[in-house]
């Protein structure tokens, strides 16, 4: 195990021998760290009341506040947690801030995914597997982002927002509704503006899967008048495949509504 002799280790710290943790990082409240792991310096993990727990093979940059209390004025020093995957890279002064017991308690990152510098991932955010987002873009709490989607810099989330799968969003947006799986979206408030095939076939997607996904998110966005006749236009006019199911899952349990 290379721990740096200038780290202060204040709380309880669990981890393999093969983790790197470099200078004048702090460690504190209770801290697992999968194997292979390497914490640059300068890095501040936990809190006094934290929870972490991180899977194997992650990469933490300089300045990185994980485990931060949340910012929410009804949060009173109650014990909860970060759940982070593997392979992760954390850029410079990035920080994720723990859950709250209105969010299940539970702020969770999946697997390899990348953060640049001076990303905010707020108290509850879920977040999925192979996310991308650009530097100094912020997540307000609760803010949901499924698998492979891609975010700008700069942008901005609106709490309890939730932005679907293999999703582009465009650098500068606020998005305050949520953003169709399989979309791009841009904008100040962000709307959806079309398919994002470019995202979709880079990720593996038949050309059926990209042409099917295309031809229903026009449906919603010029050939109906209300969503729900969009969803009984893609449910007679799309071939059912498990990328349209779940983007009409998607419509159908949004709460916030969907950006178009």
């Amino acid at each position: 195990m290379s721990i740096h002799p200038s780290c202060i280790i204040e709380g309880e710290l669990d981890a393999p021998a093969d983790i790197e943790i470099g200078a004048y990082t702090v460690i504190r409240g209770q801290v697992k760290i999968g194997a292979g792991c390497k914490i640059d310096p300068h890095v501040t993990l936990g809190s006094r009341f934290s929870v972490i727990e991180m899977g194997e093979g992650n990469h933490i940059c300089s300045g990185a506040v994980i485990g931060g209390a949340p910012q929410d004025l009804s949060y009173c020093n109650e014990q909860h947690k970060i759940v982070i995957g593997h392979r992760n890279t954390l850029r410079e002064f990035v920080t994720v801030n723990i859950g709250t017991t209105k969010g299940g308690g539970v702020t969770r990152i999946g697997n390899n995914c990348y953060f640049m510098t001076t990303v905010h991932i707020g108290h509850d955010c879920q977040i999925g597997d192979r996310v991308v987002i650009a530097n100094d873009s912020h997540l307000g709490g609760h803010t949901i982002i499924e698998d492979d989607a891609t975010i700008g810099g700069v942008c901005a989330f609106n709490q309890f927002v939730r932005v679907g799968k293999c999703s582009f969003i465009g650098g500068g947006s606020v998005v305050v509704k949520d953003i169709l799986p399989f979309s791009r979206a841009l904008g100040n408030h962000a709307v959806v503006r079309a398919s994002n095939k470019i995202g979709m076939q880079r990720k593996g997607y038949t050309n059926q899967d990209v042409e099917n996904i295309h031809r229903a998110i026009r449906i919603i966005l010029m050939g109906s008048s209300t969503i729900q006749e969009a969803i009984m236009r893609i449910r007679n006019e799309c071939q059912m495949s498990a990328a349209i199911e779940h983007l009409l899952w998607f419509i159908q349990s949004s709460k916030r509504g969907i950006a178009k």
